[in-house]
């Protein structure tokens, strides 16, 4: 298991490379600078020749992208270019709002989606048929869209919840629930479905083994069945559906946030990126990297516990 892990680390390092210097040149080609955003629209050629000159700006794509990465390996992400903040100083303030989203919409998804989709199969019938027309809503309907009704209902008619706002928890705890909950639920719709949907698909498919027909035939335990058999064996697929889910929340999250006015890097990106504030974008884009880094690293973990043969590879 640690080769394994070793293995997958190692991988790791030549993926955040080829990610930060896909944003680097990607950013490179959008039209406009941190020059221009800062002196507006109206400012002279020369006046923002002369900040680009100052900023560096005017150097080599390559020269810039080394002296970023050279910094970076030393754990240092530069400072913006707008505001002159530390890029880890603002990343560590905003990543406690993605986490306070993104947790929670894993685990419901794989709370609610597990329940459902073992029903599904255990039962069958409507609840099964149920399952299969919420699946294809969840998968069809778009987080945002999902959200702006949730805002729309839940939050302008009704007035259950805020619309906008993030409350830290230390602050308020109940607040903190309140202003998280319309997001998560809006995040979580599309995880629900799909882990509920493989969980269903799966554990159909192994009720119809033999060796379950076998030890139904033996008497043993519907308990014991389903939860130490059915379910074990069904796991792997399992695993691998809310390991993607995780994945597709990374971007997700950055919809979301901008829907809900939640400081998170998913808002940070989406205005680094108009300012065109590189060190920032790339600074986003190295923590959600290694978050899908983790994730994955967590998924073979996972296979490793269900399965004793991957230990081994």
């Amino acid at each position: 298991m640690l080769r394994l892990i070793g293995k997958r680390i190692a991988m790791s390092v030549p993926l955040l490379l080829i990610v930060s210097l896909l944003i680097f040149g990607l950013q490179a080609l959008i039209p406009g600078d941190a020059a221009r955003t800062i002196l507006g629209e109206n400012a002279t050629p020369q006046t923002v020749a002369a900040l680009r000159d100052q900023l560096g700006l005017n150097e080599p794509w390559a020269e810039r992208y080394g002296h970023w990465l050279l910094d970076a390996v030393h754990g240092d992400l530069g400072t913006s270019i707008i505001s002159g903040v530390d890029v880890m100083s603002g990343l560590s303030g905003r990543l406690g709002v993605t986490l306070s989203l993104l947790v929670p919409s894993m685990l419901l998804s794989a709370v609610v989606g597990i329940a459902l989709g073992f029903a599904s199969a255990a039962r069958g019938g409507l609840l099964g048929r149920f399952i299969d027309v919420v699946s294809l809503l969840g998968f069809a309907l778009p987080s945002f869209w999902i959200a702006l009704i949730l805002v729309a209902v839940l939050a302008e008619r009704a007035g259950l919840l805020p619309a906008t706002g993030y409350t830290a928890f230390g602050e308020s705890p109940l607040g903190w629930l309140k202003s998280i909950t319309l997001p998560v639920l809006a995040l979580s719709l599309h995880g629900i479905t799909a882990v509920a949907k493989q969980t269903r698909d799966t554990v159909m498919e192994v009720m119809e083994a033999d060796y379950v027909r076998f030890l139904k035939a033996n008497g043993i335990g519907t308990m014991s069945l389903q939860f130490r058999h059915i379910l074990r064996n069904a796991a792997i697929p399992v695993v691998t559906s809310l390991g993607l889910v995780a994945v597709g929340m990374l971007s997700g999250a950055v919809f979301i946030e901008n829907v809900f006015v939640l400081p998170g890097l998913g808002t940070l990106a989406t205005q680094a990126t108009l300012d065109h504030d590189v060190p920032v974008i790339l600074g986003v884009g190295v923590v959600l990297t290694l978050a899908v880094i983790v994730i994955n690293l967590l998924i073979d973990v996972a296979y490793g516990l269900l399965n004793p043969k991957v230990r081994t590879t």
